[in-house]
C-alpha cells in the first residue's frame, strides 16, 4: 500500500513539474520580435560593408541603417499576433497601431533629427578652435531611416513571423 502511495505521489509531482513554465518562453510573437530585431541588427554589418566597403561592428548596436530593426521588430510582433490570434482581436489592433507609429516616426521625426545633427556637426567642425563649442563631441546623426530601410525592416519582420509560426 505504501509503495502505491509513493508511486502516486511521484506521478503527481511529475505532472505538476511538467506543467511549470519552461525556461525558454513559447510566446511566438515575443520570440518573433526579438529574432527580427537581432537579424536586422546583424544584417546591418553586411549592408554597411556593401555601401561603405568597410566592416563596422558598431552598426550592430546603433540605430539607423539598413534594414530598420525597429520596423522589423514591431512588424514581426503585429504579424505574429495576427497569425496567432487573428486580425479581429484587440491585441492585433494595438500591435498594428504601434507598428504604424514606430515606422512613421522613423521616417519622419527621427530621420530629420539625424539630418539636422549632421548639419550641426558640420557647422561645429568649421568653427575656429577658440570658439567655446568647437570641442563639443559630435551629435549622433544616424537616428532615423529612409522609407526603403523601413520597408526592408517590415518585410524582414513579416518573414520572421511567418517562419516562426510555421516552425512552432
Amino acid at each position: 500500500m505504501d509503495e502505491a502511495m509513493i508511486a502516486a505521489d511521484a506521478s503527481a509531482r511529475f505532472r505538476s513539474a511538467s506543467s511549470q513554465p519552461s525556461v525558454v518562453p513559447s510566446n511566438v510573437p515575443l520570440l518573433s520580435s526579438f529574432l527580427a530585431f537581432a537579424l536586422a541588427q546583424f544584417l546591418k554589418l553586411f549592408t554597411t560593408w556593401y555601401k561603405e566597403k568597410r566592416w563596422d561592428s558598431r552598426r550592430m548596436l546603433g540605430s539607423g541603417g539598413m534594414p530598420s530593426s525597429h520596423s522589423a521588430t514591431v512588424t514581426a510582433l503585429a504579424v505574429a499576433i495576427g497569425l496567432q490570434e487573428g486580425i479581429g482581436g484587440s491585441a492585433f489592433a494595438v500591435a498594428l497601431v504601434l507598428a504604424c507609429v514606430v515606422m512613421y516616426d522613423a521616417t519622419g521625426v527621427r530621420l530629420h533629427a539625424g539630418r539636422q545633427a549632421e548639419l550641426l556637426n558640420q557647422i561645429v567642425c568649421e568653427l575656429p578652435p577658440e570658439h567655446p563649442v568647437s570641442n563639443v563631441r559630435p551629435l549622433r546623426d544616424s537616428l532615423g531611416h529612409t522609407p526603403l530601410q523601413v520597408l526592408a525592416g517590415s518585410i524582414l519582420g513579416c518573414i520572421v513571423a511567418f517562419v516562426m509560426k510555421t516552425s512552432s
